[in-house]
């Protein structure tokens, strides 16, 4: 197959008209057509790693909380059991620590319920039973919105990382409230659902992107649900993918309702750095009324990260999957969090007495006071289209789970998870240039999850000005992007689906072998290398 077969295949559409998801599905096809071939994926963004420790806690917790179901209905011999007794649960998980001492993952729980008990002051007997009944998955999530101590356990693990104070005592942490919903992306669906329900954002409103972005945000605001105008602010590759002050001016225009980033970004890679944040934080002296939504997944890769949550805790609404940092994107575990004073609150409270009035028969159903139902409960019951609300939230067995990721990060206080995981992913990232045969660029506000390739940059490190320029026009970048996969089953993503103004292409670090990466080097070497030689031959002709 070549490209012209390649332009058959689309038939009407275009290639440039792909989204980066449409586009890697085809990359992916073209990869495979050689059945001999290993396919090198390195569009995904799914880590090849996860964190084990956590895991087989979790497994230990589950014996446990069998043993318990055990002990009711006993004269049906083995059919039945019943709900844990929270009388004496302390005493009979530590008959079980001992019992099973010598199995993995049996330390790590025992040494979990003693932090919560005598670091964070929580009742180990309370803490025990809700994650045992949680586990058993046999009672509807209550409240809604998240278990009680799993709601102040993952608040501390995310104040953490979010570069705020997370010890007891620290005002943020008990200030912040928590929605726990199935991964970032159930987090972006319900608050896009939501801030329209609510009358914040209406079709036509402006909300600014800071682009380049995971390419949803581009999408979900042009659905003819929202109809969204989309203000972009530009990160400039030039400063480190940080954004000037002449693009966060554009954030004074009162018209824009809400600002959406993704921080670290997605596909730069890069952490926003203080200076941008505090610029940020002055617009908003002038700017009380202006909504921020923060999605932070990638925070824990980067050095020293600071959250525009924990500068503008009152304004930002803050996303966290921790689907990246854990391996867990089949658990499907996320977070929104928000401040107990938050502007959205004040917004709704702000709205004409007609849309009042109709918000007040919408929550009706479920509390005799709706105009004092808070913005993150009305989120919980948005995402079961009100009339559910009494079944919403995630499932408590996923909850459990990541409430043991979060006292693995919060008990790992020489963070040694965390510096294996940056070392893996900064030794592929090594890896890569190395089969490139160029010295790295190195940023100090990177993360090493994802590296944007500067197709014209890169042709020009390689043999000067004058071939970069006739590289890009020779070999547009989808085009590029499609010989890797056909040639040698390389599998990247184009920038330009992401917002990119040059041409790109990102390739995921995270699911990968070190070996594989140089590998992927040296394909677009040996590409480049090609079109140099043409290059070349027609500058003597």
């Amino acid at each position: 197959m070549n490209m012209e077969d390649v332009k058959k295949l689309l038939g009407e559409k275009k290639i440039e008209e792909l989204s980066p998801f449409e586009f890697k599905e085809l990359l992916i096809k073209l990869a495979k057509r050689k059945s001999e071939r290993i396919m090198l994926n390195a569009g995904r963004g799914n880590p090849n790693f996860l964190a084990l420790e956590p895991r087989y806690a979790y497994l230990q917790l589950g014996k446990f909380a069998l043993s318990e179901a055990e002990r009711h209905f006993g004269y049906m011999g083995d059919l039945i059991g019943g709900h844990s007794d929270r009388e004496g649960i302390e005493a009979r998980f530590e008959i079980f620590i001992r019992n099973h001492w010598n199995e993995r993952g049996t330390a790590f729980l025992n040494s979990a319920v003693s932090y919560v008990r005598d670091y964070l002051g929580f009742p180990a007997g309370d803490f025990i039973h809700e994650m045992v009944q949680g586990y058993l998955g046999c009672d509807y999530p209550s409240p809604p919105r998240m278990l009680p101590l799993a709601e102040k356990i993952v608040a501390r693990y995310l104040m953490k990382e979010m570069g705020a104070g997370y010890e007891p005592g620290y005002s943020l942490v008990e200030e912040t409230q928590l929605f726990a919903v199935e991964g970032g992306t159930g987090a972006m669906a319900y608050l896009f659902e939501s801030l329209k329900a609510n009358r914040i954002l209406n079709p036509g409103d402006k909300i600014a992107l800071a682009v380049p972005i995971f390419s949803p945000y581009l999408e979900i605001p042009r659905l003819d649900t929202y109809r969204l105008e989309i203000v972009e602010i530009h990160a400039r590759e030039e400063l480190g993918y940080q954004i000037p002050e002449d693009e966060l001016e554009k954030l004074r225009d009162e018209d824009v309702k809400a600002f959406f980033l993704v921080n670290p970004g997605n596909p730069t890679s890069v952490k926003l750095n203080d200076e941008t944040l505090d610029g940020i934080a002055e617009i908003v002296e002038d700017r009380k009324d202006l909504i921020i939504i923060t999605d932070d997944v990638y925070a824990t890769f980067a050095e020293d990260f600071r959250s525009l949550y924990t500068v503008l805790p009152h304004n930002t609404i803050l996303v966290y999957s921790f689907s990246k940092y854990f391996g867990a994107t089949g658990w499907r575990l996320g977070v929104i969090a928000l401040h107990e004073d938050n502007v959205v609150d004040r917004l709704i409270r702000k709205l004409p007495e007609e849309v009042q009035e109709e918000l007040d028969e919408r929550y009706a159903p479920i509390t005799p006071n709706p105009r004092e139902l808070k913005f993150i409960d009305r989120l919980v019951a948005d995402s079961r289209n009100v009339a559910l609300r009494h079944t919403a939230g995630l499932s408590t067995p996923q909850q459990v789970q990541m409430v043991l990721f979060a006292l693995y990060s919060l008990m790992d206080e020489e963070e040694r998870y965390k510096n294996a995981v940056r070392h893996v992913l900064r030794r592929r990232y090594r890896a890569l240039y190395r089969g490139l045969g160029i010295e790295p660029e190195e940023n100090p506000n990177m993360t090493y999850y994802y590296t944007l390739l500067d197709t014209e940059k890169l042709a020009e490190r390689l043999y000067g000005r004058e071939f970069a320029e006739w590289f890009i026009r020779e070999l547009p970048i989808e085009e590029f992007i499609m010989r890797l996969a056909l040639d040698a089953g390389v599998v990247l993503l184009p920038g330009k689906g992401f917002d990119v103004p040059h041409p790109s292409a990102r390739v995921s670090l995270a699911n990968l072998r070190e070996v594989d990466y140089i590998r992927i080097g040296r394909t677009i070497r040996e590409l480049i290398n090609e079109y140099y030689l043409e290059f070349r031959k027609k500058k003597r002709t």
